[in-house]
């Protein structure tokens, strides 16, 4: 496994090559935008896998865990705040492998999908 993926926080460019690598077929990890459909629309990363609002975070975290508790999911907002309290949440409820992107979409200079 890549050695970025085994630690809890990464900065935005640890992001950006971490997407390259997926892009080129050699590191495998779910991005998740934990921001809401508004500020998504506005502009989101290039290779979000998909926005879980944290405003809903009741109605998709029991079968998120579920379903991706054994893959590697790095999580994304705008500062890293909301990411945070979402990584912290799913680590206590037994996600072996989640990390949060320090800084957000804020800091990020690699590719961003507007509208």
């Amino acid at each position: 496994m890549h050695e970025l993926l085994q630690k809890p926080l990464i900065n935005s460019n640890e992001l950006e090559a971490l997407l390259k690598e997926r892009a080129a077929g050699n590191v495998d990890f779910l991005l998740v935008d934990v921001r809401e459909q508004m500020e998504y629309d506005r502009g989101h990363i290039k290779g979000v896998d998909m926005l879980k609002p944290t405003s809903m975070f009741q109605s998709w975290a029991s079968n998120f865990l579920e379903t991706y508790k054994d893959k590697t999911v790095i999580l994304t907002c705008r500062t890293d705040n909301r990411s945070g309290q979402v990584q912290m949440i799913l680590k206590h409820n037994g996600m072996k492998n989640v990390i949060n992107h320090s800084g957000g979409i804020v800091s990020y200079r690699g590719e961003v999908v507007r509208g």
